[in-house]
């Protein structure tokens, strides 16, 4: 069996409003705790926020190294991607997948977690933020953000540089671009956010593919796509909890990224208080997959040397 088989063959499976969504678990070897009771007393979990239009599968060239770091790591495909359920008639949005992350989070027994995210789950991320710091401020210890890590993403909307796909995905033409649209585009498009020396094989985009258009998942990309709008109308909150975040965090970007490179960096600089950047001069959009052992070596270190 290829790695990418396994992947899923290995995956395990819970119900969020009734659809079935498709998680990895680092600690599963065929039994776990009953749902909701509480995991091992000092237990460091790490739960990862895969990005838009992929899927959990991202964190593959890094999960034997986060895996060794933590005692649990966690990594869903939310709902409308990868190999969890992808219904049409649903209304999604940022605020439901934070949802859906919280509820695996309190249905495994994890109440204290750090949190590593990629490109639309920034947001689903700065969303959890942002819950953490009103827990916080009520006194409520039932979920914790320990620390959060992001990778290349739309963390402010007014440095978004969305790819044309994107855009048009988000027009009129939306429904009818989702059921047209192929797997030459789509590999085509997804291909231009890497760097000129990093870009995915043939092979590693027909996965890709396969994991936005299995289960008609095509379709609903121009409901998935909706997020570019809740940024904006969003904006003070998300980017407010950033701002005030009373937790480590920490910005891997690789600068090469022509959605969130160079450009977002600078932003985030001006924005976020004493901000901690990984520069990655060499790499795309997606530095997991790019240069994973420079990616991991950055984010290890941010817990060895902030966070512990």
């Amino acid at each position: 069996m290829d790695e990418f088989a396994d992947w899923r063959a290995n995956g395990r499976r819970f119900t969020h409003r009734g659809h079935q969504i498709f998680w990895r678990d680092s600690a599963f070897h065929g039994t776990r705790p009953t749902a909701g009771e509480p995991g091992p007393a000092g237990e460091r979990a790490l739960l990862c926020v895969h990005g838009f239009p992929t899927a959990s599968w991202d964190w593959h060239r890094i999960w034997a190294g986060l895996c060794a770091e933590f005692d649990r790591v966690l990594a869903p495909d939310m709902i409308g991607f990868g190999w969890s359920a992808k219904p049409r008639d649903y209304e999604y949005s940022i605020f439901d997948q934070a949802d859906l992350h919280e509820q695996l989070l309190r249905e495994q027994g994890v109440r204290r977690v750090h949190v590593l995210a990629h490109d639309y789950g920034d947001t689903v991320a700065q969303e959890l933020l942002a819950r953490d710091s009103e827990r916080r401020a009520a006194g409520d210890d039932s979920l914790v953000l320990e620390s959060v890590c992001l990778l290349n993403g739309g963390l402010f909307p007014e440095t978004h540089r969305a790819r044309p796909i994107q855009k048009l995905l988000a027009g009129p033409l939306g429904p009818l671009l989702s059921l047209l649209a192929t797997e030459a585009t789509f590999a085509s498009s997804l291909a231009a956010v890497f760097g000129a020396d990093t870009k995915p094989s043939a092979a590693e985009l027909d996965q890709f593919w396969l994991l936005w258009c299995g289960r008609h998942g095509k379709r609903n990309g121009h409901k998935l796509i909706r997020y570019m709008a809740e940024r904006r109308a969003h904006r003070q909150r998300w980017v407010g909890a950033l701002e005030r975040a009373e937790i480590p965090l920490r910005l891997i970007d690789g600068l090469l990224d022509p959605v969130s490179g160079e450009h977002m960096v600078a932003r985030y600089r001006e924005l976020v208080p004493g901000a901690d950047v990984v520069e990655l001069a060499k790499v795309g959009h997606y530095p997991q997959l790019e240069a994973a052992q420079e990616t991991l070596e950055a984010f290890l270190e941010f817990h060895r040397t902030r966070v512990n």
